[in-house]
């Protein structure tokens, strides 16, 4: 309502806010002012980079699910970074590019194990860039917004959570470094950490030994906890009072003994046998369809009794319980894990290079127990970068690891036939896990990709990729610095009794019933990578240490299958693959290799077949198919760029002629010189076009070069003796001179 200049508005919803000191920054959250509609909202900022977190929870359960029904949606936006998209025909952002799947899989997976597993309502989070200021990181922001609407909903959630950012340069960890600073850190290890213990961990390092990893969980989970702290405080003050969830339906215990007499030497056969993943879980899906069965073959028709209505119904799900048990109790009591392995066995490997003829470049089968990853390597020229484009502006990749898992690989069919967040995740931990090892660009300038087709699948295919690919990189010639191999730990816990097992090498039930999935990449050297996904709330610290030790144990052991196979990177790359050479010329000579209106490279390019890539730097990349036609180009660039030499005989070809000066004459790829009049001939000359004429091509002699002006004389007739009785004249000024050469034009009249 409007009354001449006076506006009545609704009351602005009460803006509470909260600030702590992080290291050397100042975090603040404020809340109660925008979208407070969704069940809960945070802002969080630091510095100039602002976040918003939401939290929303669908009013029923959804039907039809056994799983957490968890979605989390981080958005970047353009407009947060100052920027437009660069598309002219589409200004919008669209599906989130693969950095921000992966930020979002990150926040998922701190958060994912605070909730109750039996809760079936929906529950969308989303992380909102609003502001970057291009130094301080907006995913810590970001999972930090997210981590606090989430304690401040109605949702049952045993958070509070904080997350943090660590570095290590120069041997000194650093709280969230800047963007600037990650560039100088050998470390890059996100940590999730409740007020008791760590929940999460993801990690890229150069090569980090195992004790400066440990050191870098400690100060993570120091920080982090710090943050969860002072969120505790805000969720007591204004937080929501949580909704109850209602348990599962749980059969009574002379019911649940009845299904373990019936499954229970079936099951722990099926568990110790070394059966086939498949047929081991077709005795598992066996026992579950028949379950219900079972129990009315004893108990009766269930009529009206609600309790044998979800006895029945749930009969299937108890049977699964029962196998889960089983599994964990032979590991924690016995020692005993799936196919009778010990906790720390390997199963077998296979380590094979070449699989694919050599048009791929480089291929490689890696195998282990029952997952099976085929690998390929393909070199492209420097302009086959991939260009990324953000809110933080344009990158490029030059090395990309993509990671396919169709659906027969594990014995299903399924109408998700395009790549998932899950295929992103996986392929992005075993790229990271490989960068460190790549060589640098000055070396080897090609553009690698690596792909990893999933053909069998029965724990940890990541890791699979992971070894896969430093075979495939090996086979195809790319000299990496060290090999990297990869391993999956799991985890079977007791925390009423303070037990933990970790098993070495996850596979089926041990991965869906277990409560860890540690994966580590490394070279003997150190640590590469690392993606921790826990179902429980947070590991004891003592865990670390053992999971660090027994990864580097296993990693060496699959190491030697790997080298078995290929002992060192090839010399020689597939007869195949481009071939590419490095340029080095001086910057300011990169407009003649372009040419005017790129007519120089254009030609180049069109007549030889080749592809040249040119950097600000000088660095000039040629790509060409063959060597003769690599020699061929690169006697081209490097005539272009060539100084004159004073004496130096050059073909020429007449492309002008200035009347009573002279004659300029292309030479030596694309340069232009001046042949004055009066070095046309021994003898006077009257006309230029008496010497010569448009067109014609002859030798010349360099007989001045100024460096300065960028100009050239030559000479045609000090390509023959002078005549007998012949007189010098008087020398001649140089460039700059009042009279003589130069390339003033003609004389005026």
């Amino acid at each position: 309502m409007m009354r001449g200049k006076h506006y009545f508005l609704p009351p602005l919803p009460m803006l509470k806010e909260y600030s702590m000191t992080l290291g050397s920054e100042q975090m603040i959250i404020r809340t109660g002012q925008l979208a407070t509609q969704a069940n809960s909202s945070v802002i969080c900022q630091m510095g100039d980079t602002v976040a918003l977190g939401n939290c929303t929870i669908s009013a029923k359960a959804r039907a039809g699910v056994d799983f957490l029904p968890l979605q989390v949606v981080y958005q970047e936006k353009y407009y947060a970074g100052g920027k437009i998209a660069g598309s002219r025909f589409r200004k919008r952002e669209g599906r989130p590019g693969d950095d921000y799947v992966l930020l979002a899989r990150v926040i998922d997976r701190g958060l994912r194990p605070m909730f109750p597993k039996y809760l079936r309502r929906d529950i969308q989070v989303f992380a909102t860039v609003m502001s970057y200021d291009f130094e301080h990181g907006h995913d810590i922001v970001s999972a930090n917004a997210a981590n606090l609407c989430c304690s401040l909903s109605d949702c049952p959630f045993e958070g509070p959570l904080g997350t943090v950012r660590v570095g290590l340069i120069g041997g000194e960890l650093v709280l969230n470094p800047s963007v600037e600073a990650r560039t100088k850190s050998e470390l890059d290890m996100f940590v999730t950490a409740s007020l008791e213990r760590v929940v999460m961990i993801e990690a890229g390092a150069n090569q980090v030994s195992e004790e400066d990893i440990l050191r870098g969980i400690e100060f993570g989970k120091k920080w982090a906890q710090k943050i969860a702290k002072f969120f505790e405080g805000i969720q007591k003050e204004i937080g929501k009072k949580k909704f109850e969830v209602e348990a599962p339906f749980t059969p009574k215990d002379e019911d649940m003994k009845f299904l373990k007499d019936w499954t229970l030497p079936i099951i722990m056969k099926a568990i110790k046998d070394p059966l086939p993943k498949l047929e081991r879980r077709a005795i598992f899906n066996d026992l579950m369809a028949t379950a219900a069965e079972k129990l009315e073959e004893k108990k009766g028709p269930a009529g009206e009794d609600e309790y044998l209505i979800n006895l029945y119904a749930g009969a299937s799900a108890a049977v699964d319980t029962i196998i889960k048990k089983e599994m964990r109790r032979l590991v924690l009591e016995e020692g005993i894990r799936m196919s009778s392995r010990k906790v720390d066995q390997i199963r077998q490997l296979s380590a094979i290079v070449d699989i694919l003829p050599n048009r791929v470049h480089g291929s490689a089968l890696f195998q282990r127990g029952e997952t099976q990853g085929l690998v390929t390597c393909t070199l492209g020229s420097p302009g086959s970068k991939q260009l990324v484009e953000g809110m933080e502006g344009e990158h490029e990749l030059r090395y990309m690891h993509h990671y396919n898992f169709p659906p027969f690989s594990v014995g299903e069919t399924s109408n998700r036939l395009f790549v998932g967040n899950r295929e992103i995740g996986h392929g992005n931990l075993a790229q990271r896990g490989l960068e460190p090892v790549l060589p640098d660009v000055e070396s080897f300038p090609y553009t690698i990709r690596t792909v990893t087709e999933i053909l069998e699948s029965n724990g940890s295919s990541s890791m699979a990729a992971t070894c896969g690919s430093t075979l495939a990189l090996m086979a195809a010639g790319v000299p990496i610095t060290a090999p990297v191999s990869g391993i999956a730990l799991g985890l079977i816990s007791d925390e009423e009794k303070g037990k933990y097992i970790i098993l070495s090498d996850l596979q089926d039930e041990e991965d869906f019933g277990g409560d860890m999935d540690f994966k580590l990449a490394g070279t003997a050297k150190g640590v590469t990578a690392i993606q921790m996904d826990i179902k429980i709330k947070g590991l004891p610290d003592s865990v670390f240490k053992e999971a660090l030790d027994r990864s580097k144990t296993g990693r060496a052991e699959i190491l030697k299958i790997m080298l078995a196979a290929i002992p060192e990177p090839r010399k020689e790359l597939s007869p195949y693959a481009p071939r590419i050479e490095t340029i080095h010329i001086d910057p300011a000579d990169i407009r003649l290799v372009i040419g005017k209106g790129g007519e120089m490279i254009q030609k180049i390019t069109k007549d030889l077949g080749v592809e040249i890539d040119i950097e600000d730097s000088g660095m000039v990349f040629v790509t060409a198919p063959n060597g003769d036609v690599m020699a061929k180009a690169k006697e081209w660039i490097l005539g272009i760029v060539e100084k004159p030499e004073v004496g130096k005989v050059y073909d020429a070809k007449i492309m002008r002629i200035i009347d009573g000066v002279g004659a300029i004459a292309e030479f030596g790829r694309g340069k232009d010189g001046m042949i004055h009049i009066s070095e046309l001939a021994w003898s006077r000359t009257e006309k230029v076009e008496d010497v010569v004429k448009v067109g014609q091509e002859l030798k010349v002699k360099c007989v001045e070069f100024d460096a300065a002006e960028g100009k050239t004389r030559l000479s045609l007739k000090q390509m023959t003796a002078p005549p007998a009785g012949w007189v010098a004249p008087p020398p001649r000024p140089s460039f700059g001179g009042r009279s003589g050469g130069g390339f003033r034009g003609p004389p005026r009249r």
